[in-house]
């Protein structure tokens, strides 16, 4: 239904996907202004699953409304990794180790880094986690809404800590994953 009502606007994929880095952006703020307010952290989660909506009908608008763009593949990969970057970083910054923020969005990359190196190496992309984008930024929403509940009832913040080592730990195994199966694949055709 969505995608019909989108269809009907001149709106291009393209510029769903920069809505989508928009939206991020807000969601950033929002977890850098949370722990003064934590009810941000809501509207962090929030901005998170809106993120992700752009990035389904950026896809939808693409193929099934005909609007390809020669830049297009572009568009689906940048923001990705803009829009996990903004997020864990400021999500760190919220949960007061900026430090781990950043190892998870460069750990973020770098799983989808490995993803399309599988892909130019002639492979099929793994899209495996256990921290793969779906779970990191589902682990994201839900360590959003309990540093929320956590900030409001106790003034404390280790739900927003576990969240990110639980990433980070999760991300470099992704990692190690992925890189092991791509190994496999080319020892098999050696």
């Amino acid at each position: 239904m969505v995608t019909r009502l989108l269809l009907k606007t001149p709106i291009t994929p393209n510029q769903i996907s920069t809505i989508g880095v928009l939206i991020s952006l807000l969601g950033a703020w929002a977890f850098v202004a949370a722990p003064r307010c934590p009810w941000l952290y809501l509207a962090g989660a929030l901005a998170i699953q809106f993120r992700l909506l752009c990035n389904l009908f950026d896809g939808l608008v693409a193929v099934e409304g005909g609007r390809k763009s020669a830049y297009g593949a572009l568009y689906n990969e940048v923001p990705d990794r803009i829009e996990d970057s903004v997020f864990l970083a400021g999500f760190g910054y919220a949960a007061g180790f900026l430090w781990l923020g950043l190892t998870a969005a460069l750990l973020a990359a770098v799983t989808a880094y490995v993803r399309a190196l599988g892909g130019t190496l002639g492979f099929p992309q793994d899209f495996r986690g256990p921290m793969a984008k779906q779970q990191r930024m589902a682990a994201l929403t839900l360590g959003a809404i309990a540093a929320c509940v956590e900030a409001l009832w106790w003034g404390s913040a280790w739900a927003a800590l576990v969240v990110l080592i639980l990433i980070n730990v999760g991300a470099a195994f992704t990692i190690v994953r992925r890189v092991l199966g791509i190994a496999r694949m080319l020892k098999a055709v050696e």
